[in-house]
Protein backbone atom coordinates (compact mmCIF):
# COMPACT_ATOMS: atom_id res chain seq x y z
CA UNK A 1 0.00 0.00 0.00
CA UNK A 2 1.28 3.12 -1.04
CA UNK A 3 0.37 6.87 0.07
CA UNK A 4 -0.82 9.37 -2.70
CA UNK A 5 -1.06 12.70 -1.40
CA UNK A 6 -4.69 13.95 -2.48
CA UNK A 7 -6.81 17.54 -2.76
CA UNK A 8 -10.13 18.62 -4.42
CA UNK A 9 -10.24 21.48 -6.52
CA UNK A 10 -12.30 23.74 -8.78
CA UNK A 11 -10.19 25.83 -11.54
CA UNK A 12 -10.64 29.23 -13.07
CA UNK A 13 -12.50 28.33 -16.39
CA UNK A 14 -12.45 31.43 -17.98
CA UNK A 15 -9.07 32.01 -19.64
CA UNK A 16 -9.45 35.66 -19.29
CA UNK A 17 -9.70 35.25 -16.04
CA UNK A 18 -7.15 33.15 -15.84
CA UNK A 19 -4.23 35.67 -17.54
CA UNK A 20 -5.31 38.44 -15.52
CA UNK A 21 -4.33 36.38 -12.30
CA UNK A 22 -1.04 35.40 -14.07
CA UNK A 23 -0.58 38.44 -14.07
CA UNK A 24 -0.56 39.57 -10.63
CA UNK A 25 1.33 36.30 -9.90
CA UNK A 26 4.07 37.43 -12.14
CA UNK A 27 4.02 41.32 -10.13
CA UNK A 28 4.12 39.36 -6.85
CA UNK A 29 7.18 37.09 -8.10
CA UNK A 30 8.57 40.30 -8.84
CA UNK A 31 9.29 41.20 -5.79
CA UNK A 32 11.22 38.00 -4.78
CA UNK A 33 15.21 37.98 -3.95
CA UNK A 34 16.92 35.26 -4.54
CA UNK A 35 13.77 32.55 -5.36
CA UNK A 36 12.11 33.92 -2.18
CA UNK A 37 8.86 33.74 -3.48
CA UNK A 38 7.87 30.99 -5.09
CA UNK A 39 4.90 31.77 -7.88
CA UNK A 40 2.17 28.89 -8.92
CA UNK A 41 2.49 27.72 -11.94
CA UNK A 42 0.19 28.57 -14.47
CA UNK A 43 -0.85 25.05 -15.20
CA UNK A 44 -1.91 24.69 -11.39
CA UNK A 45 -3.52 27.53 -10.76
CA UNK A 46 -6.69 26.18 -8.66
CA UNK A 47 -9.07 27.27 -5.92
CA UNK A 48 -8.57 24.16 -2.95
CA UNK A 49 -12.26 23.13 -1.94
CA UNK A 50 -10.68 20.62 0.50
CA UNK A 51 -7.03 19.67 0.99
CA UNK A 52 -7.41 15.72 2.13
CA UNK A 53 -3.10 14.97 2.06
CA UNK A 54 -1.31 11.92 2.22
CA UNK A 55 -3.63 9.07 2.36
CA UNK A 56 -3.78 5.06 1.35
CA UNK A 57 -4.14 4.73 -2.25
CA UNK A 58 -7.05 1.97 -1.93
CA UNK A 59 -9.02 4.99 -0.45
CA UNK A 60 -9.00 6.68 -3.77
CA UNK A 61 -12.46 4.49 -5.44
CA UNK A 62 -14.36 6.10 -2.30
CA UNK A 63 -12.83 9.25 -2.13
CA UNK A 64 -13.60 9.72 -5.77
CA UNK A 65 -17.51 8.58 -4.98
CA UNK A 66 -17.53 11.86 -2.68
CA UNK A 67 -16.15 13.94 -5.11
CA UNK A 68 -18.56 12.74 -7.68
CA UNK A 69 -21.15 13.80 -5.58
CA UNK A 70 -20.71 17.41 -6.69
CA UNK A 71 -22.51 16.36 -9.70
CA UNK A 72 -26.18 17.54 -7.53
CA UNK A 73 -24.87 20.57 -7.84
CA UNK A 74 -25.85 23.06 -10.62
CA UNK A 75 -22.77 24.60 -12.11
CA UNK A 76 -22.75 28.70 -11.04
CA UNK A 77 -20.37 31.23 -11.48
CA UNK A 78 -17.67 33.38 -9.08
CA UNK A 79 -16.61 36.54 -9.11
CA UNK A 80 -12.60 36.99 -8.65
CA UNK A 81 -11.84 39.85 -6.75
CA UNK A 82 -9.65 41.50 -4.54
CA UNK A 83 -5.91 39.73 -2.72
CA UNK A 84 -4.18 39.76 0.25
CA UNK A 85 -1.83 36.95 2.20
CA UNK A 86 -1.90 34.70 5.09
CA UNK A 87 -1.25 35.16 7.96
CA UNK A 88 -1.31 38.95 7.00
CA UNK A 89 0.56 41.37 4.73
CA UNK A 90 3.19 42.03 6.90
CA UNK A 91 4.37 38.80 7.56
CA UNK A 92 3.08 37.07 4.06
CA UNK A 93 3.44 33.24 3.63
CA UNK A 94 0.92 32.62 1.27
CA UNK A 95 -0.40 35.34 -1.06
CA UNK A 96 -3.39 34.79 -2.77
CA UNK A 97 -6.33 36.12 -4.61
CA UNK A 98 -10.12 36.32 -3.45
CA UNK A 99 -13.77 35.35 -4.56
CA UNK A 100 -16.06 37.84 -3.72
CA UNK A 101 -19.39 36.47 -5.40
CA UNK A 102 -19.94 32.10 -5.10
CA UNK A 103 -18.83 31.34 -2.00
CA UNK A 104 -21.67 30.30 -0.46
CA UNK A 105 -21.78 27.54 -3.43
CA UNK A 106 -18.63 26.33 -2.56
CA UNK A 107 -19.02 26.77 0.79
CA UNK A 108 -22.38 24.15 0.12
CA UNK A 109 -20.17 21.13 -2.40
CA UNK A 110 -17.27 21.55 0.40
CA UNK A 111 -19.43 20.92 3.67
CA UNK A 112 -21.30 18.03 1.10
CA UNK A 113 -17.78 16.60 0.43
CA UNK A 114 -16.94 17.52 4.40
CA UNK A 115 -20.05 14.84 5.32
CA UNK A 116 -18.01 12.03 3.37
CA UNK A 117 -14.62 12.09 3.47
CA UNK A 118 -14.80 12.38 7.46
CA UNK A 119 -13.96 8.74 6.93
CA UNK A 120 -11.05 9.36 4.85
CA UNK A 121 -9.43 12.28 5.52
CA UNK A 122 -8.49 13.93 8.70
CA UNK A 123 -10.85 16.63 10.00
CA UNK A 124 -9.85 20.38 8.33
CA UNK A 125 -9.24 22.11 11.32
CA UNK A 126 -8.98 25.60 9.07
CA UNK A 127 -11.98 27.84 8.18
CA UNK A 128 -12.48 27.41 5.18
CA UNK A 129 -11.56 30.58 3.17
CA UNK A 130 -12.41 30.09 -0.66
CA UNK A 131 -9.44 31.78 -2.00
CA UNK A 132 -6.85 31.17 -5.00
CA UNK A 133 -2.94 30.70 -4.03
CA UNK A 134 -0.59 32.09 -6.13
CA UNK A 135 2.29 32.28 -4.63
CA UNK A 136 4.41 31.62 -1.23
CA UNK A 137 6.86 32.94 0.14
CA UNK A 138 10.08 31.18 0.81
CA UNK A 139 12.74 33.78 1.31
CA UNK A 140 14.00 37.44 1.31
CA UNK A 141 11.45 39.55 -0.80
CA UNK A 142 11.46 43.01 -1.00
CA UNK A 143 8.63 44.30 1.13
CA UNK A 144 7.79 47.78 -0.20
CA UNK A 145 7.35 46.22 -3.59
CA UNK A 146 4.93 43.35 -2.23
CA UNK A 147 2.84 46.17 -0.10
CA UNK A 148 2.46 48.30 -3.08
CA UNK A 149 1.72 45.02 -5.47
CA UNK A 150 -1.12 44.50 -3.33
CA UNK A 151 -2.39 47.33 -2.40
CA UNK A 152 -3.00 48.30 -6.50
CA UNK A 153 -4.51 44.72 -7.00
CA UNK A 154 -6.37 44.91 -3.55
CA UNK A 155 -9.83 46.06 -5.35
CA UNK A 156 -8.98 44.19 -8.95
CA UNK A 157 -11.89 43.17 -10.60
CA UNK A 158 -10.17 39.68 -12.00
CA UNK A 159 -13.54 38.46 -13.82
CA UNK A 160 -16.42 35.94 -13.17
CA UNK A 161 -15.61 32.06 -13.74
CA UNK A 162 -18.28 29.62 -14.43
CA UNK A 163 -17.60 26.53 -11.91
CA UNK A 164 -18.87 23.13 -14.09
CA UNK A 165 -16.28 21.02 -12.59
CA UNK A 166 -14.76 19.48 -9.24
CA UNK A 167 -11.67 17.95 -9.63
CA UNK A 168 -10.57 15.47 -7.42
CA UNK A 169 -6.28 16.01 -7.97
CA UNK A 170 -3.10 13.75 -7.41
CA UNK A 171 0.03 16.55 -5.99
CA UNK A 172 3.15 14.16 -6.54
CA UNK A 173 5.79 17.13 -5.44
CA UNK A 174 8.92 17.38 -7.10
CA UNK A 175 11.56 19.35 -6.46
CA UNK A 176 11.30 22.04 -9.35
CA UNK A 177 6.98 22.03 -8.19
CA UNK A 178 4.40 20.04 -7.72
CA UNK A 179 2.82 18.09 -10.96
CA UNK A 180 -1.25 17.82 -10.61
CA UNK A 181 -3.07 15.23 -11.94
CA UNK A 182 -6.61 14.85 -12.47
CA UNK A 183 -8.31 11.28 -10.75
CA UNK A 184 -12.03 12.02 -11.23
CA UNK A 185 -13.73 14.83 -12.64
CA UNK A 186 -17.66 15.63 -11.53
CA UNK A 187 -19.32 17.68 -14.05
CA UNK A 188 -21.79 19.82 -12.32
CA UNK A 189 -25.73 20.70 -13.90
CA UNK A 190 -26.93 22.31 -15.76
CA UNK A 191 -28.64 25.30 -14.38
Amino acid sequence: MSLVRLFVAVEIENSDVLRNVIKFRDAVVSCSRVRGIKGVEDENIHLTLRFIGEVPDDYIPQISECVMRANEFTKFQIKIEGVGAFPSVSRPRVLWVGITEGFDKLKLIRNRLEECLKRYAEPDREEFVPHITVGRVKGSYDSSCLRNVISTYENTLFGITQVSKVKLKRSILRPEGPVYMDIVVADLKDG
